[in-house]
């Protein structure tokens, strides 16, 4: 927007200026056309019936006929040609020949009514439309405007011209277009700060709308504001409208996700109670245990989310500590180099075991398929946590990386795993509106895994 009103703006002013010095010009030459043309006036009036110049009646009037001024006259007809003296050379327009006349004496004078006597020519006048422009250059290369005038004789067409230098026309054009150039550049750099001020402060409300949407993806605000301008209102309710949407659906999904934990909850815990009383072995109580934490966990999910909590701020440093502690027992058999840096008040707005469910599965991952050295990181990056994790495995081609995202694709059919880690990481993020990340470590050589997740501030 900036640019095309710059464009504009720019061509608006070229086109003014271009203007205004044409009409300057013209109001200029005006001025000296007159001047000429009421030399031309006086010559025409001294021309006999014969096309001889009544040298008596050839007044130069002030400027011409001066010694080596640049203002003179010439009279060109069949008599012969009568100048000034200090006539400047003109374009040639020698009129075609005429036979000779008769003498004036033996032609009887012939009235004419008053409408069709000579009148002074001159701009404006009815002989005006007679008077012809040009213009040439002298031996020294200055510019000359001329007006020229044909009258007609019983002899023959006598022509008069009258020329002037043209300076005097752009010597003031120059003096008024420069000022005039600078009032416009002036003029343009004002304009240019009043489009840039009405860009920003029209524009604010685009980026406080933005502001609002990162709020409502972080989860500190259920809506955006309704409070906004005519112009965005539609659009705002609108994205209210969709945001309600989405909730519905995620609500109800869950709904039926604690329904189902509902359900199994009693059973699970009738299961516990037959553990119990057989001695079961740890390993499958322990297991029991697992089932029934994470149908608690779901259940209690479900309340939140009809209750409309707010997210837990949930640190990062402590989940991560905690899940290489647990991996260490479960990858005995694997001595892995652990680079960790992530910064101890960085927190985000997750519910704690759905971080936990996430970094697990991206940790045991790279655990698995590391040579021997695993790089865990984390840093603020604007409203978000981007959490990574990488490896110094194989790594996966851009083809591996699509399909690892699908539910229940394995890659590799090594290990135990069932393939539904990174699926079910994927969806947890993007239900508390984060993102997942696939690609090769620079560093490390292998897999890299990018997991943006909303700041809790």
């Amino acid at each position: 927007m900036l640019a095309i009103a710059a464009l504009s703006t720019g061509f608006a002013l070229l086109f003014a200026g271009i203007t205004i010095g044409n009409v300057l010009e013209r109001f200029v030459m005006r001025g000296l056309d007159e001047r000429l043309d009421a030399q031309v006036a006086v010559l025409a009036r001294a021309v006999r019936p014969d096309a001889t110049l009544d040298r008596t009646r050839a007044v130069d009037l002030p400027e011409f006929g001066v010694p080596g001024s640049d203002w003179s006259w010439q009279v060109k007809g069949p008599a012969g040609r009568v100048d000034s003296g200090t006539t400047r050379p003109l374009p040639p327009s020698t009129p075609p020949a005429l036979p000779p006349a008769p003498p004036v004496e033996a032609l009887p004078p012939v009235p004419r009514p008053d409408h069709e006597r000579p009148h002074p020519p001159g701009p404006g006048g009815r002989e005006d439309r007679q008077l012809h422009a040009g213009d040439t250059r002298d031996r020294s290369g200055e510019r000359l405007h001329s007006r020229t005038m044909d009258v007609t004789t019983p002899r023959g067409t006598v022509t008069i011209t009258a020329i002037g230098p043209r300076r005097i026309v752009e010597e003031p054009l120059r003096e008024a277009m420069i000022p005039l150039l600078g009032s416009l550049a002036l003029l343009g750099v004002g304009l240019a700060l009043a489009t840039l001020l009405q860009l920003r402060f029209g524009l604010r409300p685009l980026r406080d709308l933005r502001t609002s949407l990162a709020a409502v993806r972080a989860g500190t605000e259920r809506h955006v504001p309704a409070d906004q301008p005519g112009e965005l209102q539609p659009l705002v309710t609108e994205l209210n409208a969709l945001i309600d949407q989405n909730a519905a659906g995620l609500a109800h999904a869950r709904q039926h996700v604690a329904n189902l934990a509902h359900g199994l909850k009693t059973p699970l815990a009738a299961l516990s109670l037959k553990l119990a009383e057989a001695n079961a072995d740890d390993d499958v109580r322990d297991m029991v245990d697992q089932i029934d934490r994470r149908v608690r966990h779901h259940l209690g999910r479900a309340r939140a989310d009809a209750t409309g909590g707010a997210r837990a701020r949930t640190p990062i440093a402590p989940a991560v500590t905690d899940l290489v502690a647990v991996l260490r027992r479960i990858h005995a058999d694997r001595p892995i180099a652990l680079d960790i840096a992530i910064p101890a008040d960085l927190a985000v707005a997750i519910d704690p075991q759905d971080l936990d469910e996430m970094i697990g599965n991206l940790l045991d991952n790279a655990w698995r398929h590391a040579r021997g050295a695993i790089a865990i990181g984390a840093e603020a990056d604007g409203p978000f946590v981007s959490l990574s994790i990488a490896d110094d495995g194989t790594g996966l081609g851009d083809a591996a990386i699509a399909q690892a995202m699908l539910p229940g694709r394995r890659l590799d059919e090594q290990g135990d795993g069932h393939g539904f880690g990174l699926s079910i990481t994927r969806e947890l993020a993007e239900l508390n509106g984060g993102t997942i990340t696939l690609g090769r470590s620079p560093a490390l050589g292998g897999l890299l895994t990018r997991l943006d997740l909303p700041q809790h501030r």
